[in-house]
C-alpha cells in the first residue's frame, strides 16, 4: 500500500509555480494572476493609508486639545452677590488651586482669568480669547512653550513691560509681529455713572506661537494674571482654574478626587466633555472606513477566485493525468489552494510595503499633490490642523494583512475543492 503523501509536500509547491507562471499558449493564466496581484496589493495599501491617516489625525487632534488646552476645568455655580446678579468668579482660587494641586495625578493648576475682547491694529480688527494666566504657569502649556513654530521670547512674558503672547493666526490677520503693540478693546470697561465704558489699553506682543490648531492660532491671546485681572474687572478673583494630569485618559476617574477638593460650589469639565462628541464621530467613521475598505479587500479577493477556475478550467486534461498517476484529491486542492494563496500572500506583502511608505513619506507626497493642484487641498480653517498626518501603529497593519490573508485562503478553498473534485476519467474522455 503506497504511503501518504505530506501535506504541502516539494512536489506540490513544483506543480503550483509551474502554473502560476505558465504562458497563455501553455494553458496558464498569468495575466488574471498579475491582475488579482494587483488588485490585492491596492487594496491593502488602501486599507493601511486610510487607518494610518485615520490614527494620525486623530493623535494629532487629541495631542493639540491636551498640548494647549485644560485637561479638566473647574470653576464655580452660579452665587448671588449684594447688587443682586449672579457670579461665577472665585475668590479663594489660591487655596483652591492649592487643593487641587495636591490630588494624585495632577501635574498642574492655575488660575484663569478669561474674555472675549476686540484686537485693533493698522485700521484692521478680530475678535480674540484672551487668557489671563501666570507667566510660570504658561510656561508649562506644551503646545505654548515648545509650539511648532514660535517668535519672541517668553520670558518676557509678564506685567513690567505688558506683554502678551499672541497666536500666529491673529497676527497674520492684523499684521503684525514680534515688537509691535495692539489695542485691545473690552465692551465690559470701566463703570461710570453714565453706565459702563469700553475699556481700551495697548499692548506689546512679546511672543507668538503656533500651537497647530488653527482655531487656538487664529483666536487665541494670553495677558498676565495680574493685568487681566484688573483689565477685566476680576480684582482678587479668578474665573476658573486650569488642571492638568499626568494620565489624560484617566480623567474620568479623577471625576470624584478634583469635586471633593473643589468643594460645595465646584463643577468640573474635562476634556472629553469637550470634545467627545467629535471623538465619537471619529470612532464612528473609523469603523465604517474599516468596513468599507473590507469590501475593497473581498473584490480584489475575488479575482483570485475567477483567476482559479480559469486556471482550473484549462488545467482539466492535467488534473486527469496526475489523479491517474496517483495524485490523490488532497494533493490537488492543496496545489491549487497554493497557487490562490500564493497570489494573495505576495499581493499582501506589496501592500504592506505601498502602504507603509505612503504613510512614512505622507508629507513629500501631499506637498506634491497640494502643490498641482494649486494648493487647495486642505483647508486649516476646515480641518482644525495644518497638514494631513500619518500614524503607522502595528495593529492596523497586522488587522489588514489578517483580513487580506483571511479572505485570500478562504475564498481559494471553494475553486481548489473543485479541482480536487473532478472526475480523471471526465477530464480525459476527449484527449
Amino acid at each position: 500500500m503506497p504511503g501518504r503523501t505530506a501535506p504541502f509536500a516539494p512536489f506540490e509547491w513544483m506543480i503550483a509555480w509551474r502554473y502560476l507562471r505558465a504562458r497563455r499558449a501553455e494553458g496558464g493564466v498569468s495575466i488574471m494572476t498579475w491582475i488579482s496581484l494587483i488588485g490585492i496589493a491596492l487594496a491593502v495599501a488602501a486599507l493601511i493609508i486610510t487607518l494610518s491617516v485615520r490614527a494620525g489625525f486623530r493623535a494629532e487632534f487629541v495631542d493639540t486639545i491636551l498640548g494647549a488646552n485644560a485637561h479638566v476645568t473647574v470653576y464655580y455655580t452660579g452665587e448671588s452677590g449684594p447688587n443682586g446678579q449672579i457670579s461665577r468668579t472665585i475668590a479663594d482660587y489660591a487655596d483652591l488651586t492649592g487643593r487641587l494641586a495636591e490630588v494624585e495625578g495632577v501635574t498642574r493648576a492655575a488660575p484663569l482669568v478669561k474674555g472675549q475682547v476686540m484686537a485693533s491694529a493698522r485700521g484692521a480688527t478680530t475678535g480674540v480669547e484672551v487668557f489671563g494666566i501666570r507667566a510660570e504657569d504658561l510656561a508649562t502649556i506644551p503646545r505654548i512653550a515648545d509650539p511648532i513654530e514660535a517668535q519672541g521670547d517668553l520670558s518676557r512674558f509678564g506685567p513690567d513691560i505688558e506683554g502678551i503672547a499672541m497666536g500666529s493666526g491673529v497676527a497674520r490677520s492684523l499684521n503684525l509681529t514680534v515688537g509691535d503693540r495692539v489695542k485691545l478693546i473690552s465692551p465690559d470697561g470701566v463703570k461710570t455713572a453714565f453706565g459702563t465704558s469700553p475699556r481700551v489699553k495697548t499692548f506689546e506682543i512679546v511672543y507668538l506661537f503656533t500651537a497647530g490648531r488653527y482655531d487656538i492660532d487664529q483666536t487665541r491671546v494670553y495677558m498676565p494674571f495680574a493685568e487681566a485681572q484688573s483689565y477685566f474687572n476680576r480684582e482678587g478673583v479668578a474665573d476658573e482654574i486650569e488642571v492638568m494630569v499626568e494620565n489624560p485618559e484617566r480623567v474620568d476617574q479623577m471625576a470624584f478626587d478634583l469635586l471633593r477638593a473643589g468643594g460645595d460650589r465646584a463643577l468640573i469639565w474635562t476634556w472629553r466633555d469637550a470634545s467627545g462628541s467629535f471623538l465619537r464621530a471619529l470612532d464612528i467613521e473609523d469603523n465604517v472606513m474599516f468596513i468599507i475598505l473590507s469590501v475593497l479587500v473581498l473584490i480584489a479577493s475575488m479575482n483570485i477566485v475567477s483567476g482559479l477556475i480559469m486556471l482550473v478550467k484549462n488545467k482539466g486534461r492535467d488534473i486527469g493525468i496526475l489523479r491517474t498517476m496517483g495524485l490523490t484529491e488532497a494533493s490537488v486542492l492543496r496545489v491549487f489552494f497554493l497557487c490562490g494563496a500564493s497570489t494573495g500572500l505576495i499581493g499582501t506583502v506589496i501592500g504592506v510595503i505601498i502602504g507603509c511608505l505612503f504613510a512614512i513619506y505622507i508629507d513629500p507626497i501631499f506637498a506634491l499633490v497640494d502643490g498641482l493642484s494649486g494648493g487647495n487641498v486642505w483647508d486649516p480653517s476646515v480641518r482644525g490642523i495644518y497638514a494631513l498626518p500619518a500614524l503607522l501603529q502595528w495593529q492596523d497593519i497586522v488587522s489588514a494583512v489578517a483580513l487580506a490573508l483571511g479572505l485570500s485562503f478562504v475564498i481559494t478553498i471553494f475553486p481548489a475543492r473543485r479541482a480536487a473534485r473532478m472526475n480523471p476519467v471526465e477530464a480525459l474522455r476527449y484527449e
